[in-house]
């Protein structure tokens, strides 16, 4: 069943599909190449070759074990073989390296890598949708809301995070909720949000009975290299998500 869904995004959607034919693309490019290329440089060749996929192996396994979502996974894999394939077209023949980079700019402008599709218990909501449920005092007393926008990797990257969060913490007393401020812009000024600044997003706001009690990254926060990156565990434990699991089952 796996298999088949990622056939179906692989033919579907262009990101994916358009990453295949260009990888793909190195195999008729190589034969071809194979015929007119010298003995020593086609053996020369095919050295760079095999040490190229030994290490992108080696990264890939490495990357599979610390990445916590597939979508990060992925993105990070494609990265890396972009990467090896252009430093090989480089060794072959530098325009065909050039071309290469060329439909790599190409397949960066035009597509984009789709997120995780699944909801979760969460709700998508407009900023209007929100405020009505914030003031709407027969709603849940607690909301937790990521602001997302889909252009921005990282939001792509962690866009498992939250679906899989409200499956676990989601109760009467705490419902989640997603805004896209790709759609919605003029949301982001009124929650404290700047999307002139990548590091910003996504944003998760904790609210209580209608008001922010805590956010995730703070207005306050600067972008570090050594902040942790975003994940369940910082989630969890920055919205003390288990307390209020226990504080709902305790009260029931």
């Amino acid at each position: 069943m796996m298999e088949i869904t990622w056939l179906n995004q692989m033919v579907s959607e262009p990101y994916y599909l358009f990453h295949f034919l260009a990888f793909f693309s190195y195999i008729p490019v190589r034969c071809s190449a194979a015929q007119v290329l010298s003995p020593q440089f086609s053996s020369h060749l095919l050295h760079r070759e095999i040490q190229a996929v030994i290490t992108f192996s080696l990264l890939t396994v490495v990357k599979m074990v610390k990445e916590e979502t597939w979508e990060a996974f992925i993105a990070d894999t494609l990265f890396y073989a972009k990467i090896f394939l252009f430093g090989i077209a480089m060794i072959m023949d530098y325009h065909l390296a050039f071309w290469y980079m060329l439909v790599f700019s190409v397949m960066y402008i035009f597509t984009q890598q789709p997120p995780y599709q699944s909801l979760g218990t969460s709700n998508h909501l407009t900023p209007l949708q929100l405020e009505t449920l914030l003031s709407d005092g027969n709603t849940s007393r607690f909301w937790l809301v990521e602001f997302r926008a889909l252009s921005s990797s990282t939001c792509v990257n962690t866009s498992r995070f939250f679906p899989e969060l409200s499956i676990t913490y989601s109760n009467k007393n705490l419902s989640f909720g997603i805004v896209d401020l790709g759609l919605f812009p003029n949301a982001a000024e009124k929650f404290g949000i700047s999307l002139g600044s990548s590091d910003k997003l996504p944003t998760f706001i904790l609210f209580e009975s209608g008001v922010e009690i805590t956010r995730f990254p703070e207005l306050d926060f600067v972008a570090k290299a050594f902040n942790p990156p975003i994940s369940k565990k910082l989630l969890c434990r920055h919205f003390e998500l288990d307390r209020h699991l226990l504080d709902y089952i305790n009260g029931k």
